[in-house]
């Protein structure tokens, strides 16, 4: 057997390349949908994708299953259990609890496993040349590291009412069937740490049932109702670019043939732009940002949360212009389409052409020691745009807690006249928080350089709750 873990770390996403080295078949399970990683695998490793599957109607990332069966010709295997309002609405085989397939001599039995979502199964592994017990297990949101799948992102994020208790419990019943299942057995889950698709994954890529048994707090409590308060408990933010996947994922729609090639904006169509509204977003370093910006421009840093902050501050009914050196553009490309955001007008490679003629905006920062002298002698409102657990378990006296996501609608709780030190936990947040600011008109506007984290390094007071 051959297995390969494909994983897009700004997704925290895990998607799986599983073959047959007796027959060269080989499927995929959760592909990202820039599906030439696959492409380019399995010819390297000289095999056949004949098949394609998901876990679950995702809500994170846009999944290529229908772009991978499009350009091999795989046939697309999805769950048809959870009931009429949760089928997937394009042609594809269905699967239910029991069903079992073969990719050439490995065998896979399907095994309902609803809880993070009412259709969501998993698949379990066996290599049959090599034994007839079951080897791995691939849980996708259902069990993690350390963790299990959110029941709350179809009520916080798709908006569909009363569905978290009835997931919680769905959750309860299926750790149920999952601790009969022999402890030697591999998981492979569907993210990492980093994912907001639960509250505490572990960072290592795998596990087995047994340690899960011992170390996963979700199998460690055996009463419903303390179960069900604390798995709903604490749960992050959902981001508002899920609504848009769970739609995407679901509907039979326009697929992606080729990666998108953007166009060059010059400077005269950048101005254009800039004054018919145009979203800008300058993907440079928060630092470079802090120094010299295009006024009116937005800060997102084309990091590891590129696509996570992308989702949450941009729209998929208008088009944006991107800021990047045309080194990165591919990357940056990449890191939109996953989350479906293909509305790119094109990409402005030119700041220092820009500098030569137009003025720039800086941003100001201030050290943690230096904002402890300023806040004693100035009235200045310090705003924590870091989520809320984040926040209760630490924040500095006085802070409101703004998250970056919602920022932009409650704008207007901020005074303009008054200044304003805006902070997360490292910086970057708060470069992207305050970018929307200025964006705005705001004037008296100061990030934190370091974030919390270099207030709390200091030694300076904070609070808990």
């Amino acid at each position: 057997m051959f297995f390969e873990r494909i994983y897009e770390e700004g997704l925290a996403q895990a998607s799986y390349f599983v073959g047959c080295q007796a027959t060269k078949e080989a499927i995929v399970i959760d592909p990202k949908r820039d599906v030439d990683t696959y492409l380019r695998l399995a010819e390297r490793k000289k095999y056949r994708i004949t098949h394609v599957t998901e876990t679950h109607i995702h809500a994170d990332f846009l999944s290529g299953s229908r772009e991978l069966a499009a350009a091999t010709g795989a046939q697309i295997l999805l769950s048809d259990e959870g009931g009429s309002d949760w089928q997937y609405q394009f042609d594809h085989k269905g699967l239910h609890d029991g069903d079992t397939f073969m990719i050439g001599n490995i065998k896979f039995e399907v095994i309902h496993t609803p809880g993070h979502t009412p259709e969501h199964i998993s698949f379990l592994l066996t290599d049959t040349p090599a034994s007839d017990k079951p080897s791995m297990i691939f849980t996708g949101d259902f069990i993690f590291v350390g963790d299990v799948g959110r029941p709350d992102l179809l009520e916080e994020a798709a908006g569909i009412a009363g569905t978290k208790i009835i997931g919680a419990k769905q959750m309860f019943e299926s750790l149920k069937r999952f601790k009969n299942l022999a402890d030697y057995i591999q998981i492979w889950p569907g993210h990492g740490s980093g994912s907001a698709c639960g509250k505490s994954l572990g960072a290592i890529p795998g596990s087995t049932i047994g340690y899960e048994k011992i170390y996963n707090w979700a199998l460690l409590i055996e009463d419903e109702h303390i179960f069900i308060d604390t798995l709903l408990e604490g749960q992050p933010e959902a981001p508002k670019y899920f609504a848009m996947m769970k739609k995407l994922n679901k509907i039979d729609r326009p697929l992606m043939k080729n990666l998108p090639q953007p166009s060059i904006v010059d400077i005269t169509q950048l101005e254009k732009a800039l004054k018919d509204g145009i979203p800008v977003i300058d993907t440079r370093d928060k630092m470079l940002f802090a120094y010299g910006h295009i006024p009116g421009t937005i800060n997102i840093q084309n990091n590891n949360d590129f696509s996570n902050w992308a989702g949450w501050l941009l729209s998929y009914d208008e088009p944006f212009i991107l800021i990047s050196e045309r080194s990165q553009m591919e990357e940056v490309t990449r890191k939109l389409i996953r989350i479906g955001l293909d509305n790119i007008f094109g990409f402005f490679c030119n700041v220092e052409g820009w500098i030569e003629n137009h003025s720039m905006q800086p941003l100001r920062h201030i050290e943690a020691c230096d904002l402890k002298k300023y806040i004693q002698k100035n009235s200045v409102e310090i705003i924590d745009v870091r989520g809320a657990n984040e926040f209760r378990e630490g924040h500095i006296k006085n802070a409101r807690n703004i998250h970056l996501g919602s920022l932009k609608e409650r704008i207007n709780e901020l005074d303009k006249n008054r200044e304003i030190v805006m902070h997360c936990a490292g910086g970057d947040r708060s470069s992207t928080a305050c970018s929307i600011l200025q964006k705005a008109g705001f004037q008296k506007i100061t990030n934190l350089s370091g974030g919390f984290s270099a207030w709390s390094e200091s030694g300076l007071e904070f609070e808990t709750y």
